[in-house]
C-alpha cells in the first residue's frame, strides 16, 4: 500500500512507558497524564490542511418510502463540493456486523428515524449543514412497527393472561420490514423434563427500557485519499478489521487500499462496534479527492449509533418447599430495531445465560430478536445478560418472599460452583465462587442509618439540596443480586488476536515494541500490553505502536475479551521473542537456555551469577515475532435444544445496594453500593477497581434514570439534557472486594472484568427499592410514578402465580 498523502495533526503516536509495572502491579497508564491535562487527541481533534467537512442528511420518519430526491438546491450552495446518495456507492450498498442488511445510504425505504439518506461535503461545516437542509426528499410515510412481539405476530402479555401451551401466530400479519420477515433469531434452550412440576411457582413479567452507551466523545473520523486511489481512515472505533471489511465491500476496493488507524476514542461501551460515518467519509474523500472530516454533534450521535436492546420478558420459576430450584421457563423478546447489528449474538447471550448463575435441572427458554422501526440496537456493555438479569434476579427475590427465605440464602442454596452444569449442558470447569461472593458481600458492614429531623444534611436525602424532604416519608431498603457473563466471543466463532513484538537496543537500552490492532477505548489495554511485555521480556521501556490495520486482526474491544485474547497473543509473541534471544545468548553466556532468563534489560544466569546486557547479545539486530493466538474453541449450540459448549469462560460478580426512597415523591438516593467480583488475576489492580466502579455506575443508571424514550418510533430525548446519566453526585461510596480464583485455561489465570459489574449492579438497586417500598416494580428504569402510583408502603404481593409458561 502506498503511504498516505498527508498525516493529520491529532493522529495517534507511539505510547512509551518506563517503569510502569509488571503483571499484578498497579501500573500507570501511558495516556493517563495526557488525558488529565486535556492534551490527548481524540477523533474530534483530527485536522489536516484543505480538508472538507462532511454532513449526513437523515430521515425524519421511522418508516417511509422514498419517492424522489432532488439534490439541485444543495449543489447550488456555494462551497459545496459533493452531494451523494445511494447511487454513488460503488460497491455493495448494504453492510452489517453479522448480517448485511443495513444500507450505506437509504435506497428506497427508510426503516428508522435518523437513517442516512444523503451526504454533503463542503469547505465549512455550516455550509455543509445548510446544503443538507436544502435537499428535497419526497417521502410516502408508513405506519411504523414498534413492538417486538407485534412484529413477530406473537401475543402481547395483555392479550394472553395465562400463556397457552404454545404461543401461536396472531391471525393478522405484521408488516415485513425486511424481505426475510421480522425474526432476526429465535434461540431455544431445552434441558431436562419438558413438563416439570414444583411445590411453589412464581411468575413475573418484566420490561427493560432502551439504554444509550452515552460515551462522551461523539462519532468522528477523517478520511484521506491516497495516491493509489485508496483511502486512509482515522476513526474512533472498537474493531478496526471488521470496519475495514465492511468499508472495502462498500467502496469496491481491496484491503491493501483501505487502511484504518485508530483515532483517540472517547468511550465506547459497544456503541462503536458498528459503522457510523466510516463509509460516508471515505465516499466523500474519494469523490472529491480531498480529505473529509465528519464529526457528529450530540443529537446526531444518538441517531448515529446502536443502543441497548429494550426487552420484554415473562419468567416462571418453580421450586421445592426447601428452596431448591426445579425449573425455569422464560420467554424473552429483544427489540433489535431496524437492522440486525449484533442482535443474533445478543439473543445468544440472553438465552444461554438467561436463568442466571444457578443450577436449574429443567430449563425451557425461548429468546427472540425482532426487527422493528425503532432505532437499531446492538452491542452494549453486558450484551443481552443485563436485561435478563433484571428478570431472573427479581424472580429469585419473589421466590424467596413466597418461601419465607432470606434472598441471599436462596441464591447460595442454588448457586453454581466449579463442576456445575449450565442450561446449555456445558460444565463449569474453572472456579465459580457464586456463593462465596454473596457471603462476602453479606458480611460487609452496612452504612449508618440516615439522620432525621434537625440533624438532616439535605445532601444525604433523596432529592438532595432541593429541600424536598427532611426525612419524612423516607424508607431505607437493602437489595442483593448476583450475575455472570460470558467472556470472549462464543458459539463457535473463530475468536483470535494477533500480536507483533519487537525487541531491540536503542541508545544502549533494551526497548520492546508491541503492535496489535486491539482498540484502546479507555479501558487501559495499552497498559496491560506493556505490563505483559515487561513481565515476559524483563525490560522497562515498552512502546505501544499505534493501532491500525497493518497488523493482523485483534477482534473487537468488546465481550470483556481483549485482556484475555490480545493479552494472550502478546504473551505468546513475547515468549517467542524471548526464546530466540535466549538461544542467541546461549553462546554468549556459555550456559544452557534452561539456566537463562531476561531481567532488567539483561540476560541473567542465576546459577553462575552472570548478567549480560542485552546490547551484548542483540547488537544492532532486532528480534521480532508475529503470532496469532486463540483460546480453546467453542461450538454452536444445537438449534432445537440450545445444548453445546457455547462459552469459553464466565465472569462472576455480586452487588449489594442500599437506597433511601422518598415514598411520597418517588425519589431514590442510592446510599451505598458494595461489590464482590472474581477476576481470576488482577493484571492491573487499580484498573480493575476502575472497571468495577464504571460498570456499577452504568447499571445504577439503567435502574433509576437512563432511558431513550421512543414514541411511535421517534426518539424523544436525544440530548444529555433529557437523557440522564449518573453524575458524581449520583454515585455513592463503594465497597469493593476482588477475588483472584485463577482460571487454569486463561493467560495468567485472568478473567474478563468490565461487563459483569454492569449486570449485577442494576438488579441490586431494583431489589433495594422494592425492599424500601414494598412494591413489585417490574420495569426499569424505575420512575417516580412507579413508586407513588400505588401509594407508599403498599402491600408486597408475590409475583403473579399461575400455570406453566410456554414459549413458541
Amino acid at each position: 500500500m502506498s503511504a498516505p498523502t498527508r498525516t493529520p495533526s491529532g493522529a495517534p503516536a507511539h505510547l512509551t512507558g518506563v517503569g510502569g509495572g509488571r503483571v499484578g502491579d498497579d501500573a500507570q497508564r501511558p495516556d493517563g497524564v495526557l488525558k488529565v491535562r486535556g492534551e490527548f487527541a481524540y477523533g474530534s481533534d483530527l485536522w489536516i490542511g484543505d480538508m472538507l467537512w462532511g454532513v449526513t442528511l437523515r430521515s425524519p420518519h421511522p418508516y417511509a418510502r422514498i419517492r424522489s430526491v432532488d439534490l439541485g438546491p444543495a449543489l447550488a450552495v456555494p462551497g459545496v463540493h459533493a452531494v451523494l446518495t445511494s447511487d454513488d456507492v460503488p460497491g455493495e450498498k448494504v453492510y452489517g456486523l453479522e448480517l448485511a442488511d443495513q444500507p450505506v445510504l437509504a435506497v428506497d425505504v427508510v426503516r428508522y428515524q435518523g437513517e442516512p439518506v444523503a451526504l454533503v461535503a463542503a469547505d465549512h461545516p455550516e455550509t455543509a449543514r445548510l446544503a443538507a437542509s436544502r435537499i428535497q426528499v419526497d417521502y410516502e410515510v408508513w405506519e411504523p412497527v414498534t413492538d417486538a412481539r407485534v412484529a413477530l405476530g406473537h401475543p402481547t402479555w395483555n392479550q394472553v393472561h395465562d400463556a397457552p401451551a404454545e404461543v401461536t401466530e396472531l391471525s393478522r400479519e405484521s408488516a415485513h420490514l425486511h424481505p426475510q420477515g421480522n425474526l432476526v433469531r429465535h434461540l431455544k434452550v431445552r434441558k431436562g423434563d419438558p413438563e416439570p412440576t414444583a411445590d411453589v411457582v412464581v411468575v413475573g413479567e418484566y420490561e427493560v427500557g432502551m439504554q444509550d452507551q452515552a460515551f462522551l466523545g461523539p462519532e468522528s473520523g477523517l478520511a484521506v485519499p491516497t495516491e493509489d486511489g485508496g483511502v486512509e481512515l482515522y476513526v474512533a472505533t472498537q474493531w478496526l478489521h471488521v470496519d475495514q471489511r465492511q468499508i472495502c465491500s462498500a467502496l469496491g476496493l481491496p484491503p491493501e487500499r483501505v487502511r484504518l488507524t485508530l483515532a483517540g476514542v472517547g468511550g465506547a461501551f459497544g456503541g462503536r462496534e458498528d459503522l457510523s460515518m466510516h463509509v460516508h467519509a471515505c465516499l466523500l474523500a474519494l469523490h472529491t479527492g480531498k480529505p473529509v472530516k465528519m464529526s457528529y454533534n450530540r443529537e446526531e450521535s444518538f441517531f448515529g449509533h446502536v443502543h441497548r436492546h429494550p426487552a420484554t420478558m415473562r419468567y416462571e420459576h418453580g421450586a421445592t418447599r426447601d428452596g431448591d430450584l426445579v425449573y425455569v421457563r422464560a420467554a424473552v423478546y429483544f427489540d433489535g430495531g431496524a437492522y440486525a447489528s449484533s442482535t443474533p449474538a445478543v439473543v445468544g447471550n440472553g438465552g444461554t445465560m438467561g436463568v442466571g448463575p444457578y443450577v436449574v435441572p429443567n430449563v425451557h427458554v425461548d429468546c427472540y430478536g425482532a426487527y422493528t422501526n425503532n432505532p437499531p440496537c446492538g452491542a452494549m456493555r453486558g450484551f443481552g445478560s443485563v436485561q435478563t438479569a433484571f428478570a431472573y434476579e427479581s424472580q429469585m427475590d419473589a421466590l424467596a418472599a413466597e418461601l419465607g427465605m432470606d434472598p441471599v440464602e436462596l441464591r447460595c442454596r442454588n448457586a453454581m460452583e466449579e463442576g456445575s452444569p449450565t442450561p446449555t449442558g456445558q460444565v463449569i470447569d474453572s472456579p465459580a465462587p457464586v456463593a462465596e461472593l454473596l457471603r462476602r458481600l453479606q458480611a460487609m458492614p452496612l452504612p449508618p442509618e440516615a439522620a432525621t429531623g434537625d440533624d438532616v444534611d439535605l445532601r444525604d436525602m433523596p432529592g438532595g439540596v432541593s429541600n424536598t424532604t427532611h426525612g419524612e416519608g423516607v424508607r431505607r431498603g437493602v437489595g442483593y443480586a448476583v450475575a455472570y457473563k460470558n467472556v470472549a466471543f462464543s458459539e463457535g466463532y473463530d475468536d483470535h488476536s494477533t500480536a507483533r513484538v519487537r525487541l531491540e537496543v536503542v541508545g544502549g537500552e533494551a526497548v520492546a515494541t508491541v503492535h496489535t490492532a486491539a482498540a484502546e477505548v479507555g479501558q487501559g489495554l495499552v497498559t496491560v500490553e506493556q505490563q505483559i511485555a515487561r513481565t515476559e521480556l524483563g525490560v522497562e521501556r515498552v512502546t505501544v505502536h499505534p493501532k491500525d490495520t497493518t497488523v493482523g486482526s485483534a477482534g473487537s474491544t468488546s465481550a470483556s475479551r481483549q485482556t484475555y485474547v490480545t493479552g494472550g497473543a502478546v504473551k505468546a509473541a513475547c515468549e517467542a521473542v524471548r526464546a530466540r534471544v535466549l538461544e542467541r545468548a546461549r553462546s554468549v553466556v556459555g550456559r544452557p537456555v534452561a539456566d537463562l532468563r531476561l531481567d532488567g534489560g539483561k540476560v541473567v544466569s542465576d546459577a553462575e551469577g552472570i548478567a549480560v546486557p542485552l546490547a551484548d547479545v542483540l547488537g544492532d539486530e532486532a528480534v521480532e515475532e508475529t503470532l496469532e493466538w486463540r483460546h480453546r474453541p467453542t461450538e454452536a449450540v444445537d438449534p432445537e435444544t440450545g445444548q453445546g459448549f457455547a462459552h469459553v469462560q464466565y465472569a462472576f460478580s455480586a452487588h449489594r445496594a442500599v437506597v433511601d426512597v422518598d415514598t411520597e415523591l418517588g425519589l431514590v438516593k442510592v446510599v451505598e453500593m458494595a461489590c464482590t467480583q472474581d477476576v481470576g488475576k488482577a493484571i492491573n489492580p487499580q484498573a480493575v477497581i476502575g472497571q468495577i466502579q464504571g460498570g456499577t455506575a452504568q447499571g445504577l443508571g439503567l435502574a433509576v434514570m437512563e432511558e431513550i424514550l421512543i414514541r411511535d418510533g421517534r426518539v424523544q430525548n436525544p440530548s444529555f439534557t433529557d437523557y440522564l446519566i449518573p453524575t458524581v453526585l449520583d454515585m455513592p461510596p463503594m465497597r469493593i472486594e476482588v477475588l483472584e480464583c485463577a482460571d487454569p485455561h486463561a493467560p495468567y489465570g485472568l478473567r474478563g472484568v468490565g461487563e459483569a459489574p454492569n449486570i449485577s449492579s442494576g438488579p441490586a438497586v431494583l431489589a433495594a427499592i422494592r425492599a424500601a417500598t414494598g412494591l413489585p416494580l417490574r420495569r426499569v428504569p424505575v420512575r417516580p410514578e412507579h413508586i407513588t402510583v400505588e401509594g407508599p408502603l403498599a402491600p408486597h404481593p408475590s409475583h403473579a402465580r399461575g400455570g406453566p409458561l410456554q414459549g413458541a
